[in-house]
């Protein structure tokens, strides 16, 4: 086993002042740079831990005058981060968590707030929320919107429903150019359309393949979020015929 990573011969280092018993604090086989003493090291500073594979860590660090550079350069972002926060640099991790907090605070507002348009619903004269449509006979509640939680798709389908007593009800969400889709049919309407059917037309026109659920509510997804629009078109034809 030594043999395949040291030589013949291999210098065995010690580091720490021996006590009782003459033992050192570590004591180590090493085929790499030696120095004197650790002291001639100087500054220590470690930049980077990862696995190299299982049971392996790799220990990247920097000595003597780079660790010094290096934390120059971090002291200098450090200052840098706090002018743009207009805080002094002990007060920046104190101004971060208060920005986080009120971004999430925000996107909260603007989750619920689009939650409120997409159950806004009626007819067109509503002038907000989705605009319900008579599709030979069947009401079909449709619409795109930017931002919503993929997972708040169900409860507002299920609104939806509720809303227009009977027909289909359809909503894309678009997070970062890509789009998730639903469907939902209420119950006295199963038996001629599927959701899984429809969602499935719907993910195909937003380049995607798939879809399921069941009859009543079905969900999928495609990576062109910019084309909610004709997913919402292609369920539209398919309740045509």
């Amino acid at each position: 086993l030594f043999g395949e990573k040291y030589g013949d011969e291999v210098r065995v280092l010690s580091m720490g002042r021996a006590g009782e018993g003459g033992k050192s604090y570590s004591v180590e086989l090493c085929g790499g740079t030696h120095v004197r003493a650790t002291g001639d090291i100087g500054l220590f500073r470690i930049v980077t831990e990862s696995a190299v594979s299982s049971g392996v860590r790799r220990v990247e660090a920097l000595t003597g005058e780079a660790a010094r550079q290096w934390l120059v350069g971090r002291e200098d972002a450090l200052k840098a981060i706090a002018g743009a926060l207009k805080t002094s640099a002990d007060d920046v991790e104190a101004r971060v968590t208060a920005l986080v907090d009120e971004r999430k605070r925000l996107e909260k507002e603007l989750a619920e707030a689009k939650k409120a348009l997409a159950l806004g619903g009626g007819g067109a004269a509503s002038g907000s929320g989705p605009q319900d449509e008579d599709i030979g006979g069947v009401i079909f509640t449709g619409q795109v919107l930017e931002g919503l939680n993929p997972k708040d798709l169900r409860g507002l389908l299920d609104e939806a429903k509720k809303r227009i007593g009977s027909g289909v009800a359809a909503i894309c969400a678009v997070n970062d150019g890509k789009a998730a889709f639903a469907v939902a049919v209420t119950d006295d309407l199963t038996g001629r359309f599927s959701a899984v059917e429809l969602v499935r037309v719907g993910v195909e026109a937003l380049g995607g393949k798939g879809g399921g659920g069941r009859p009543d509510m079905a969900q999928g997804g495609g990576p062109d979020g910019d084309k909610g629009d004709e997913a919402l078109a292609a369920v539209r034809a398919a309740l045509a015929g």
